[in-house]
C-alpha cells in the first residue's frame, strides 16, 4: 500500500480520551473548488490501529470522514459526515485492526477533509491509529498451505 505524506490524517497518533467527540490529525486541504477526491477512480480511507486500545470501562470508539469549510472540523455534527463507522468496542481494536472505506463519490464535499474520533460509553486510556487515503488498498489474507 503506498502512502503519500499530502494524503495522511495522522501516522501512529495517540487517540486516547474522553467520551465525545474529536478532530485526529491533520486535514486535507481540497482547495476552494472543493474537489471530488478521487472522481473518476475509487480512493480508501484506511484506519489501522497501530497501539491496543483500553479502558477502563467498556468504551467503543467509532470512525467518522467528515468534510467542514474551515480547517478546524466541526466536532458538534454541524461538518458533512461523509461515512461513519458502527460503534467498535475497544476489544476489537488491537494491533493490525484495519478498516477499508471507499469514499463516496458523486457528494459534496466541503473544502477541508478529516478524520474524527467518537468515543462512547467510557474514556479510552491507550489506543493509536494512523489513517490515510490511498489508490492501491493491500487488503490481501494470507491462508495456510493446503497439502493433500
Amino acid at each position: 500500500m503506498i502512502m503519500d505524506k499530502n494524503t495522511t490524517f495522522c501516522d501512529a497518533l495517540a487517540v486516547d480520551s474522553a467520551a465525545g467527540t474529536t478532530l485526529e490529525g491533520d486535514v486535507i486541504d481540497l482547495g476552494a473548488a472543493s474537489l471530488n477526491p478521487g472522481a473518476g477512480q475509487p480512493i480508501y480511507l484506511v484506519v489501522q490501529v497501530t497501539e491496543a486500545f483500553t479502558s477502563g470501562g467498556s468504551a467503543t470508539v467509532a470512525f467518522v470522514l467528515a468534510s467542514d469549510a474551515q480547517a478546524a472540523i466541526a466536532t458538534n455534527g454541524a461538518a458533512t459526515e461523509h461515512y461513519i463507522t458502527e460503534a467498535i468496542p475497544i476489544a476489537s481494536l488491537v494491533v493490525g485492526y484495519k478498516r477499508v472505506i471507499a469514499l463516496p463519490q458523486g457528494v459534496n464535499y466541503e473544502r477541508y477533509l478529516g478524520v474524527l474520533v467518537t468515543t462512547a460509553a467510557a474514556t479510552t486510556t491507550a489506543g493509536s491509529i494512523s489513517a490515510f487515503l490511498t489508490w492501491d488498498v493491500q487488503n490481501n489474507r494470507s491462508y495456510p498451505d493446503s497439502v493433500n
